[in-house]
C-alpha cells in the first residue's frame, strides 16, 4: 500500500475524498472512482445524468395515446351535445359544448406539443422542442379564460332576461354527456400529469365534467319547478370553475416561461450543500429553472481552493458537485464554473 508520502496529488485527492462527505447534505456521497458523471478537465462542468433515466419518450408516447382516445371520446358526443343545444335553445347546454369544443381543440393541441416534444435537439434549438408543451399549456389557460368570458357574458344577459328553456333535453344529455366526460377525464388520468402539457388538458375535461354536473342540476330543477333562471345559473357556476382551472395553468406555465426557480428546489438548501462540498470556498450566480415540465436545470459558479487547478483535481470537484445536485435535488441538468478566489472580481453582472 502506497504512503501519503509516496502518493501523487491526485491518489492524495481521492483519498481525502472518500473520507469526507460529498457536500452538505445528511447522506454522504461516495469517493471520486465510484462517482458517475462527465469528466472535464477544465473548470467548466456540465453534466446530465447518464446513469438516471426517467424514461420521457416511453411516457410521452403512451400519453399521447391516452390523449386520441379521450379526443375520440369528446368530439363523438360533442355534435350530438351542440345540435341539442341549438335546436331547444339552451345556454347552458350551448356553454357546455362550447366547453367541450376547447377541450377537443386542448387535447390536438397537447398531442401537437408532445409530438413537438419528442424531437432531439439540434441548431439552435439546443433543448429541442420541449418547450412546445408549456405554450400549448399556456394556450389551454387562455382558451378557459376567453370561454369564461364569454359564458359569463351571455349568462348574466339571460340571467335578466331567461328565455323558456325545456328541462327534459338538459338532464338527457347532461347525463350521457357526463358519463362521456368521466370516462374521457379517467382515460386521462392514467396520464402523466406532472406534464403540464397533459395538465392542461386534464383541467379542460375536469372543468367540463363539473359543468355537466351543473347543467344536470339546472335541468332537473326546470323540470320540479319550471324556475327559467336555472339554466343561466348553471352557466355561471361553470364560468367560476374556467376562471380557477385558466388561473391555475396560467400561472404554472408563466412561472416555467419567466424561468423561475423549481417548486421543490430550495436555492438556500442547494447553496448549503455545494458550500459544504469538499475545497468549496464560496458559490454565487446561482441560478436554476425549468426547460419543460419534466427537466429542471441548473447553473453556478463555484470558488474552489486554488490548489485544485495546480494539482489537477478540478474534475473531481465536478463529479461531486453534479452527484450532490442529482442526488439530493434531482436535477440532472446541471452546470457548474469552477473558479478560483477573486476571479468574480472581475466578472461583468455576478451576483450571489
Amino acid at each position: 500500500m502506497a504512503t501519503a508520502a509516496s502518493r501523487g496529488p491526485s491518489e492524495e485527492w481521492r483519498a481525502e475524498s472518500t473520507s469526507v462527505a460529498g457536500c452538505g447534505g445528511s447522506e454522504p456521497l461516495v469517493g471520486h472512482e465510484g462517482l458517475p458523471g462527465r469528466r472535464s478537465t477544465g473548470g467548466h462542468g456540465h453534466g446530465h445524468g447518464h446513469g438516471h433515466d426517467h424514461g420521457a419518450p416511453v411516457s410521452r408516447e403512451a400519453d399521447r395515446r391516452y390523449l386520441w382516445l379521450a379526443l375520440g371520446l369528446l368530439t363523438a358526443f360533442l355534435v350530438a351535445e351542440l345540435a341539442t343545444a341549438l335546436i331547444v335553445g339552451s345556454v347552458a347546454l350551448l356553454a357546455d359544448a362550447g366547453h367541450m369544443l376547447t377541450d377537443a381543440g386542448a387535447l390536438i393541441g397537447a398531442i401537437w406539443a408532445s409530438r413537438l416534444a419528442l424531437r432531439p435537439a439540434r441548431g439552435k434549438w439546443t433543448f429541442g422542442y420541449s418547450r412546445a408543451e408549456i405554450l400549448s399549456a399556456s394556450l389551454n389557460g387562455i382558451t378557459l379564460l376567453l370561454v369564461a368570458i364569454l359564458i359569463g357574458v351571455e349568462s348574466i344577459h339571460r340571467l335578466i332576461d331567461p328565455p323558456a328553456v325545456p328541462g327534459l333535453p338538459l338532464v338527457i344529455v347532461a347525463a350521457v354527456g357526463g358519463l362521456v366526460n368521466v370516462a374521457a377525464t379517467w382515460v386521462l388520468a392514467k396520464a402523466d400529469r406532472t406534464s403540464l402539457n397533459i395538465e392542461g388538458a386534464f383541467q379542460h375535461l375536469l372543468t367540463d365534467a363539473y359543468a355537466f354536473g351543473a347543467t344536470f342540476v339546472a335541468g332537473v330543477v326546470l323540470l320540479l319547478s319550471g324556475w327559467d333562471r336555472a339554466d343561466p345559473l348553471a352557466s355561471l357556476v361553470v364560468v367560476g370553475l374556467l376562471l380557477r382551472a385558466a388561473w391555475s395553468l396560467l400561472k404554472a406555465a408563466g412561472h416555467v416561461l419567466l424561468e423561475g426557480a423549481p417548486e421543490d428546489v430550495d436555492l438556500d438548501s442547494v447553496r448549503t450543500h455545494l458550500l459544504g462540498t469538499a475545497h468549496v470556498r464560496d458559490v454565487h450566480d446561482l441560478h436554476a429553472w425549468v426547460v419543460t415540465s419534466d427537466l429542471p436545470a441548473l447553473s453556478a459558479h463555484v470558488v474552489v481552493e486554488d490548489s485544485c487547478f495546480s494539482d489537477g483535481h478540478a474534475p473531481q470537484i465536478l463529479d461531486l458537485l453534479q452527484a450532490c445536485i442529482r442526488g439530493h435535488f434531482d436535477v440532472e441538468h446541471s452546470t457548474f464554473q469552477l473558479e478560483p478566489a477573486g476571479h468574480s472580481a472581475h466578472e461583468h453582472g455576478a451576483h450571489d
